[in-house]
């Protein structure tokens, strides 16, 4: 091995050794393969023949993980002969073979590069990535333009293709925010989530997502980086085994605490995905509507509730709605989307999150009428209360809500955080409400029955504690009672609740 493959390996392992993760040991890590790459293309004879090196994927951005592949493509002219680009590439891939680090290669022609992108999504989305390391800047400009181009005119026929792999990564890996071993890149709401949300926004279908994922994406990327540094290998799988080691490397309290933190971040990434890909399906379906058709449908605006209306196939407020002035609002909102089984407008949630009044105590009734309302909408619940919790309005409703979100359950019996399992069970207890006397008791108490938990001893003893000194006593004391014929009270019927 050469001298200077020696210098950059026993540099790279010093960098690696370092106990502090972030953004800046990541670009060190990427600047100190650069340099090393410059140095073998420089001295493969690459810059006579007008080639360009290109950093693509995650080394594209500047995201090297301790154990990473170096995803680079060789360009080059078309003019060149592939013998000599062959002698040059086995220059610069040989003493990265040689020096046990991972590599993932091509060579290929702007216009070669610019047809596979064509076929192959995982190419063109490691494309949109695409960095010069060292060379003709020329050859990396042209291949992106080309394949940008590429991608925006034929967005509309490919995006279907691009939605079918985010669905099966997430039968395959299941849903970041809620595993107790989470793969932070494959499961759904990882870091792949975040490349596909960058392939949306650079299509023009949709604007970026106004929802910043920063917090989110260091976080996962820390973990990854702390995960390769603990295994001393390529994976991306937070095991239950790893995850003592992992926290203490990031300084996290414990592993409940790692893993609490990570599913957040996922949650946010998976709820800002579903928005990006909601808006992508009704960009679509406008687009092919005939274009007076499309004016005329561009102002309905349906009412849905008071203050609540249906604008472009998602809930918006109505014009004149007041949310300081209607502390009932945020509950209003919320069911209504869930009984019509519409996705509420971040814009939305974000007016509620700024302006909505705080709810007295007790709730009044309307109050008490929309909750049960929206938890007995069944699985339309859940997207409906995420839009909330995600604008911490859930916590400022129900107290000791922080406690549970996003906490894990080390329990095999469990397959969600504890936050998830609450509103699950409540979504599985609407089944229900035709068969009991008082569906209002049923969904609430379903909603708060594990409430209790994360704080330390028995959690029922705790949850009964949270429980008295609760947002809405009123279902205990003034809540509608039963009726002497057992039939339904009047508070699902006034909710909309299925009586």
């Amino acid at each position: 091995m050469s001298l200077i493959a020696n210098d950059f390996l026993s540099a790279r392992a010093d960098l690696i050794a370092r106990p502090d993760f972030g953004p800046s040991r990541r670009h060190a890590l990427t600047g100190l393969t650069d340099a090393w790459l410059t140095e073998l293309f420089q001295s493969s004879g690459a810059t006579e023949l007008g080639c360009s090196l290109v950093a693509v994927g995650g080394y594209g951005r500047g995201e090297l993980a301790p154990a990473s592949d170096i995803d680079v493509l060789l360009l080059h002219p078309s003019k060149v002969s592939g013998d000599d680009v062959a002698a040059v590439a086995e220059k610069i891939w040989y003493p990265i073979w040689d020096s046990g680090l991972r590599l993932d290669h091509s060579v290929r022609t702007p216009a070669q590069a610019r047809r596979l992108a064509g076929q192959d999504l995982r190419v063109l989305l490691g494309l949109l990535d695409a960095r010069t390391v060292i060379g003709d800047d020329r050859l990396t400009a042209q291949t992106r333009s080309s394949v940008l181009g590429d991608w925006r005119a034929m967005a509309k026929q490919r995006l279907e293709e691009l939605r079918d792999g985010v669905e099966q990564r997430a039968e395959i890996h299941g849903e970041l925010a809620h595993l107790l071993e989470p793969d932070v890149k494959e499961s759904y709401g990882g870091l792949r989530d975040l490349t596909v949300m960058r392939a949306l926004a650079a299509s023009w279908i949709i604007s970026p997502p106004q929802s910043s994922l920063s917090m989110a994406r260091l976080t996962l990327l820390d973990t990854r980086d702390a995960l390769h540094s603990c295994t001393g290998r390529t994976t991306d799988r937070l095991t239950q085994q790893e995850q003592p080691q992992v926290a203490a490397m990031l300084g996290y309290a414990d592993e409940d605490e790692l893993l609490r933190a990570v599913c957040a971040a996922g949650r946010t990434i998976s709820f800002v995905s579903s928005v990006a890909w909601g808006r992508v399906r009704r960009q679509v379906k406008r687009k092919a509507l005939p274009r007076l058709r499309r004016i005329g449908r561009a102002a309905d605006r349906s009412p849905l509730a008071e203050g609540v209306v249906v604008q472009d196939s998602e809930v918006v407020l109505a014009a004149d709605a007041r949310p300081d002035r209607d502390p009932v609002l945020v509950l209003r909102t919320a069911a209504a989307a869930a009984q019509a089984g519409l996705r509420i407008s971040p814009h939305a949630v974000d007016r509620l999150a700024q302006e909505s009044a705080p709810l007295p105590v007790p709730w009044p009734r309307q109050a008490r009428e929309n909750l049960v309302s929206l938890l007995g909408a069944g699985r339309a619940t859940v997207a409906a209360w995420e839009s909330l919790d995600q604008a911490n309005l859930i916590s400022r409703l129900i107290p000791g809500w922080d406690v549970v979100r996003s906490a894990p359950q080390r329990n095999p019996v469990h397959r969600f955080t504890v936050d998830r399992h609450l509103v699950e069970t409540a979504v599985a207890a609407s089944r229900y409400t035709r068969k009991v006397s008082r569906p209002d008791l049923l969904l609430v108490g379903a909603l708060l029955h594990d409430i209790g938990k994360g704080r330390g001893g028995d959690h029922t003893d705790v949850g009964v504690r949270i429980k008295d000194l609760g947002p809405a006593p009123g279902f205990r004391h003034r809540g509608p009672h039963p009726r002497p014929d057992g039939a339904s009270p009047p508070i699902a019927a006034r909710s909309g609740h299925p009586a």
